[in-house]
């Protein structure tokens, strides 16, 4: 089997996309980063999600991002919080991270040299992105090309980086839907960015409104638990 490397947080999106992976017929290798996040609960569920979709192996590399901070996940910025989704602001929210993708695709370019990997998957959106610069077409397309530039392998023409995008056009419902075709437990993921002491998401930050908001779309029920402070 070709073997590729795919970025899995935990979340719903990447839960989806290691899923596709599979689907494409991938030998996939899991890669997660506890980069300071205040969310780092979604570290045990990526250990979960790599498990359930049968990952061949999965790393998770440490990085303190807190030392720059300038993100309400690596600082001590409170996180927005809103009732409905229509209510997000427009524009690049205060939890996006500096450069945290471009750092993440670089980790795993490194990897995939290593495996003799010529692929990456990446849950980036583009639909229901929130906004994060690094989340768009543009940049992945840009990041691709500079990776073929970037590594012996390439250099050598052994291998051909590409990046896998299967959720860049969709909507987070499109998403739902497709995971729960392709298998996905989506008990098993954590999307939420300020979760209570024992991980249960609030119901009321970007990325719970978003997910909430597709779950309903889809036609299906959210299975995690949001209890008394989350969402009506």
């Amino acid at each position: 089997m070709k073997r590729t490397v795919c970025l899995l947080s935990g979340g719903l999106d990447s839960a989806t996309t290691l899923a596709c992976a599979r689907r494409d017929g991938f030998e996939s290798y899991a890669l997660s980063f506890d980069y300071g996040q205040r969310h780092r609960v979604e570290l045990a569920a990526a250990v979960r999600v790599a498990r359930q979709l049968g990952a061949a192996g999965h790393q998770t590399m440490r990085i303190d991002l807190r030392a720059f901070g300038g993100s309400a996940l690596t600082a001590e910025i409170d996180v927005p919080k809103h009732d409905h989704v229509e209510d997000l602001g427009a524009g690049i929210p205060i939890t996006y991270v500096p450069a945290r993708n471009t750092v993440f695709l670089s980790f795993a370019l490194a990897w995939a040299e290593v495996l003799g990997a010529s692929d990456i998957y990446l849950g980036v959106n583009a639909v229901d992105y929130s906004g994060y610069p690094d989340c768009r077409p543009e940049f992945i397309q840009a990041f691709e090309q500079m990776a073929n530039l970037a590594t012996k392998a390439g250099v050598e023409g052994v291998q051909r980086l590409r990046i896998h995008t299967p959720l860049i056009t969709l909507t987070k419902a499109e998403i739902i839907a497709l995971g729960a075709e392709l298998g996905v437990d989506y008990g098993l993921t954590h999307s939420c960015y300020d979760p209570s002491p024992n991980g249960q998401p609030c119901g009321h930050c970007d990325s719970c409104l978003l997910r909430l908001k597709g779950f309903e779309e889809a036609g299906l029920t959210d299975p995690l638990p949001y209890g008394a402070a989350g969402p009506a």
